[in-house]
């Protein structure tokens, strides 16, 4: 119990990331230079990765279960990607020539993705969503967008309008508004966005059927993650699927988070037959990417043979071998085999955090599917994103959860996804149920 206690007081300390804080504070608008780095009240800072674990500047070994944003699905300096990417430096590390490289992933990854007849390369989740509702307007010759409220899908105008909404003073409205998420956002943006709650059924059907002349898509995340990686209900997605058929709406399906759900990726689990996919992070093996691929016909506007496209898409470092490379690596040892044993994984995870809740009757509940979970402080599950949103005092408590994770020597995402990876093994997930068990314990005598 005393070395516990120690390790407790050495990871509560951090005095090196509080120092290197200090030191980015000098240089930084407020001291990171990504929004969704977490502060609490200073970032735990990297020292490295390793499998299934960070060191962090202090010398903590903790699991990571946030693996950038789900991007590692091999854990830290996953030993095929390194080689490969090792080889690929002492030849160059990019070109404004094409590579073979861009082809070969190019080549995977429409293999096993059915909706993916073409493919292009750009070099981030926010690129790939971007491009996508640029190709569906060029398709369609229509300019608007509708999204699912509070879901996430990076940072274009016309993308993230209506990700970050919370109750007004009056609580929600009835129908959804986007509202933007910067001072200074055209209004334009806004007219043009339209909000679905999601598995809200008679509401999709509603909204797009009034707004069909100008919706150019609809941007589904299968399970939108940031709006608490909620399941979706058949019924909501086989409206989406006729409604948009019968007007001449586009599907994006945004996968950047959620291929990793299965070998074939989220649409194909769930039965979403999309016009467009929006891929990334497990994509590039832990380096930069984004891709956008789709039905060929759609694919077009980006450019055929002896036409100028509808659509120029450009980037000096889209498809960089680099990114290619290392994609490839990761993206070929993520087999079925691989894919079965990351949702086993998932599964037994899932279970015992539910059974924990059950035998303490505790004020949780637990979402996610395949390698991902997410633990609500929320006793009935949510099925849309106004069920997960956190009041003051919910926020609280996940506070309390998270640093009590981190105590463990486990790094828990504060309000986003938590995955696995396939440098886990059973222990792993011990480790996990027993911290959320020592967690309900401590709260049940508080």
């Amino acid at each position: 119990m005393l070395v516990q206690a120690n390790h407790a007081r050495q990871r509560s300390a951090r005095s090196n990331s509080k120092h290197l804080f200090s030191r980015a504070k000098a240089v930084f608008p407020d001291g990171t230079t990504r929004a969704t780095v977490e502060k609490d009240p200073v970032p735990v800072y990297v020292q490295r990765g390793e499998g299934a674990y960070l060191v962090d500047a202090d010398g903590n070994r903790l699991l990571d279960l946030n693996n950038n944003f789900t991007t590692l699905i091999h854990g830290h300096a996953f030993a095929p990607v390194n080689e490969a990417v090792v080889d690929l430096l002492r030849r160059g590390t990019c070109f404004a020539n094409p590579t073979e490289h861009e082809i070969a992933l190019a080549e995977l990854l429409t293999a096993r993705i059915p909706a993916i007849e073409r493919i292009r390369f750009v070099n981030s989740g926010t690129e790939a969503v971007m491009f996508a509702i640029k190709a569906a307007r060029a398709f369609t010759g229509r300019p608007g967008v509708a999204r699912i409220e509070g879901a996430y899908h990076g940072a274009y105008d016309w993308a993230e309008a209506g990700q970050a909404i919370s109750p007004g003073k009056h609580g929600w409205e009835t129908t959804p508004i986007a509202t933007p998420t910067y001072r200074g956002t055209p209004t334009s943006v806004a007219e043009d966005v339209h909000l679905l709650r999601f598995n809200d059924v008679e509401g999709l059907v509603k909204r797009l059927s009034a707004m069909s002349e100008r919706i150019a898509c609809v941007l589904i995340d299968p399970m939108p993650s940031r709006a608490g990686l909620i399941h979706p209900e058949p019924a909501f997605l086989e409206a989406l699927s006729a409604t948009a058929r019968k007007y001449g709406i586009l599907i994006v399906a945004d996968e950047v988070l959620n291929l990793r759900q299965g070998y074939a990726g989220a649409s194909m689990r769930y039965g979403v037959k999309p016009d467009l996919i929006a891929a990334g992070k497990i994509i590039g093996g832990g380096f930069p990417i984004g891709a956008i691929g789709g039905r060929e016909g759609v694919m077009r506007v980006f450019g055929a043979e002896d036409t100028m496209p509808l659509l120029p898409q450009g980037g000096t470092f889209s498809a960089n071998p680099v990114s290619m490379v290392a994609g490839r690596a990761a993206m070929e040892a993520m087999t079925p085999e691989a894919f079965d044993r990351l949702e086993g994984m998932g599964e037994r995870l899932r279970r015992g955090l539910k059974a924990s809740i059950v035998r303490r009757d505790a004020p949780f509940s637990v979402t996610g599917a395949a390698s991902l979970f997410r633990i609500h402080p929320k006793r009935v599950t949510p099925v849309e994103y106004r069920d997960a949103h956190l009041d003051a005092t919910e926020a609280l408590l996940m506070r309390k959860m998270t640093r009590h994770f981190l105590e463990q020597g486990i790094l828990l995402p504060y309000g986003a996804a938590a995955c696995l990876s396939t440098a886990m093994v059973d222990n792993e997930i011990d480790l996990i149920l027993r911290a959320f068990d020592d967690f309900l314990d401590a709260e049940s005598q508080s």
